[in-house]
């Protein structure tokens, strides 16, 4: 009997099938051409794809804590990859696709309980934290891949522009994540390293700091300096300014596109 809710535990959702179904459907779409709208194929596209990384990203806090010690995450549903078992589906998965929404930043979501006085070790604490924002880096690499492998020809346009805005998603979320900041993976990596004074003192801010980040990227300067580190990065991984300017500018499909971003014929 353990044995077999062991294996429940650890059976993928048929929620998140659904999604990844979604994503594959449009993407083929996108693909193809096969849409009557591009841009609502992109934005189905891009979305399906950004919340299956959200997930992806759980689950890899999750399993990481399973080996650490906490056995309690299977009971809890974290190794299904189904969103609507997290602690805050509105703050892991709701609230990163209105940003997304609104202003093409990722968000980064989080919200499952990890009993972390059953994990012995600074390190695989550390490890825990830092499991979920390295797959987003996973995930912007598998995106650029055909950007700087230099195996563009024969993708089609449109395509090419979602994989480039979602990118962008993945490398924001990446370095949102890791900022040294309470109520963030990145603290929560240096965290297990600090004094328990610190950390007893830290603690009540986590909610304020995590807020004061994202007060913070709406002032213009402080947006302009983050989204010029991120273009930074993906300009190294071979994906230009403007594919995604263009992929944003696809997703955004009820706006009135400005004529930059025509899609060349193939």
């Amino acid at each position: 009997m353990g044995h077999q809710g062991s294996r429940a535990e650890r059976q993928i959702s048929s929620v998140f099938l659904g999604i990844v179904a979604v994503m594959v459907v449009t993407g083929w779409a996108v693909w193809t051409g096969y849409a009557t709208s591009p841009g609502l194929a992109v934005f189905l596209f891009v979305t399906s794809a950004w919340v299956v990384s959200l997930c992806l990203h759980e689950y890899a806090h999750a399993r990481t804590a399973l080996h650490g010690g906490d056995i309690t995450v299977g009971a809890k549903g974290y190794l299904t990859l189904n969103p609507l078992k997290y602690t805050h589906a509105l703050l892991s998965i709701v609230l990163p696709v209105v940003f997304v929404i609104l202003g093409g930043l990722g968000l980064p979501g989080g919200a499952v309980y990890i009993e972390r006085d059953r994990i012995r070790g600074r390190w695989k604490h550390s490890l825990v934290s830092a499991a979920g924002p390295l797959t987003n880096v996973l995930f912007a690499v598998v995106c650029t891949a055909p950007f700087w492998l230099h195996a563009l020809d024969g993708v089609p346009w449109v395509f090419r522009f979602a994989l480039a805005f979602l990118a962008l998603l993945q490398v924001s979320a990446a370095i949102l994540n890791f900022l040294p900041v309470p109520g963030l993976d990145g603290y929560g990596v240096i965290e297990p390293w600090l004094s328990h004074r610190v950390r007893r003192e830290v603690a009540p801010l986590a909610p304020f700091a995590l807020i004061g980040v994202f007060a913070l990227l709406w002032i213009p300067e402080v947006n302009t300096f983050f989204f010029d580190r991120v273009t930074d990065i993906l300009g190294a991984l071979g994906v230009s300014d403007l594919e995604t300017y263009c992929g944003h500018d696809l997703y955004r499909f009820w706006e009135e596109t400005d004529g930059y971003c025509r899609i060349p014929s193939r």
